[in-house]
């Protein structure tokens, strides 16, 4: 049998390709712009048979329409391994919750820790010749999950670009169940980012200083690493290399206007290297069979060793505040989760590893609540319930509007000095009490 019979065989609708799902059981829906469409449609018209179908997913870009249906939780319930802000939203209703997680572990879950998958659901983009399906810009963690499913079911979408790889970035047609194809192909984009605030440029620009000629890049996601990569594309910076968990449009302004190269890699030479890829079209459409990018999976891409391997590694990441201690956390407010740990930590360890690397923790020194108060990142400790997502021995440069500051090497005293230099004046005195009445202030250190 040819591939393309064996496509007319496996060929159906998505009505019918989920009737395979029963209640209990574990469904995989894909990673991010990998998601399921025409299929969670199907499923979620399946919702008065069936009872506690456990769905996995990560990054979520749209609601999903099994939980637009009445009384969704009976049917239904999410486990995440990663928030976007349409988790957080379901979570408030308690339909959601998160996996905690590693990102570059999250394969080995799969293999190893985890049930199987009774059902793994995906996009992938049209069949080559040789009767593979593409991940697309979403390889991350898929074809783990795929390895312990009992069934697979793949949703064709010929708009997904098709992202070249070196291993596990595709999956071939005798190992899939059923075929489906898109009615409306379209694929999930991010909306515009917003324009840089006077703080993002500030903080940019100090980072931008600290990056050499020929530097590995990994920007995390949110609004400073994004203006980071903005500044990179305007600076005389060259020969830049890329090797990030997500990839992100600030990289494709910075290979389109020639700064990225990736000439004096250590490994993969010459080749943009990332787990997962999300946003705009031109995003997508730069992906799509260009071979100087490379989509891998996640436990390869966020290893740390593999990290670590690139000379001059340079990690920037967004946290949601810190303490005096250096405690980061990048996920929760209090007990509220917000975003997930993704591979923060990994690229903060890989880059300090790194011979000439650093790792870069940005953020602005205040935020405005939804009262319209003004409070402080920095903290003496975290909120009750908050999640550390780096711990206090691992970070390295730390970045506000105010000023940077590098913890490596420093003592209780020294770090809670460092970190009020670049507090809000406005809340610099109360952390002066409170680092006082912690013990981790001398009178000597006032600033």
């Amino acid at each position: 049998m040819n591939y393309k019979e064996e496509y007319a065989q496996k060929l159906t609708t998505a009505d019918n390709a989920v009737k395979v799902i029963k209640s209990g059981d574990w469904v995989d829906y894909g990673w991010n712009a990998g998601t399921v469409h025409d299929l969670d449609i199907a499923l979620a018209k399946r919702a008065e048979e069936l009872s506690n179908v456990k769905v996995r997913c990560g990054i979520l870009m749209e609601t999903p329409e099994i939980f637009k249906v009445p009384d969704s939780k009976k049917h239904f319930s999410i486990y995440s391994w990663h928030y976007s802000a349409v988790e957080r939203k379901l979570g408030k209703q308690c339909s959601v919750t998160l996996a905690p997680m590693r990102y570059s572990e999250v394969p080995r879950y799969y293999r190893e820790n985890i049930e199987p998958l009774d059902v793994a659901m995906l996009q992938v983009s049209p069949m080559d010749k040789h009767g593979y399906f593409n991940f697309g810009p979403a390889a991350s963690i898929q074809a783990a999950a795929c390895e312990r499913a009992k069934h697979i079911i793949v949703e064709v979408n010929e708009k997904l670009p098709r992202c070249l790889g070196g291993f596990e970035n595709d999956i071939h047609i005798s190992k899939v169940d059923a075929i489906v194809e898109m009615k409306e192909p379209f694929v999930r984009c991010i909306p515009p980012a917003k324009p840089a605030t006077d703080v993002d440029k500030t903080v940019a620009k100090m980072i931008v200083q600290e990056i050499p000629n020929g530097a590995c890049l990994q920007l995390g996601i949110g609004s400073m690493p994004n203006t980071v990569g903005s500044l990179i594309a305007e600076s005389d910076l060259k020969d830049l290399g890329v090797h990030t968990e997500m990839y992100v449009d600030a990289f494709v302004r910075m290979a389109k206007l020639g700064k990225i190269t990736g000439l004096n890699k250590n490994i993969n030479k010459g080749r943009q290297v990332y787990a997962f890829a999300s946003g705009s079209q031109e995003l997508y459409d730069y992906l799509d069979d260009n071979p100087a990018c490379m989509t891998a999976p996640v436990d390869y891409v966020n290893d740390v060793r593999t990290i670590a391997a690139h000379d001059k590694m340079i990690s920037i990441n967004n946290i949601v505040n810190m303490d005096l201690y250096g405690q980061i956390n990048a996920e929760s407010n209090g007990t509220r989760q917000i975003t997930g740990a993704g591979g923060q930590l990994d690229y903060v360890l890989g880059a300090y590893l790194s011979h000439g690397g650093k790792s870069f923790i940005c953020c602005s020194s205040t935020f405005t609540n939804k009262k319209g108060e003004l409070q402080s990142r920095i903290l003496p400790v975290l909120h009750p319930g908050s999640i550390v997502t780096d711990t206090r021995a691992n970070v390295q440069y730390v970045v506000t509007e105010y000023g940077m500051v590098n913890l490596k090497g420093a003592s209780s005293w020294d770090r809670a000095e460092k970190l009020i230099s670049i507090a809000h004046p406005k809340f610099r005195e109360q952390l002066i009490q409170s680092a006082e009445e912690q013990g981790i202030w001398r009178q000597s250190n006032k600033i």
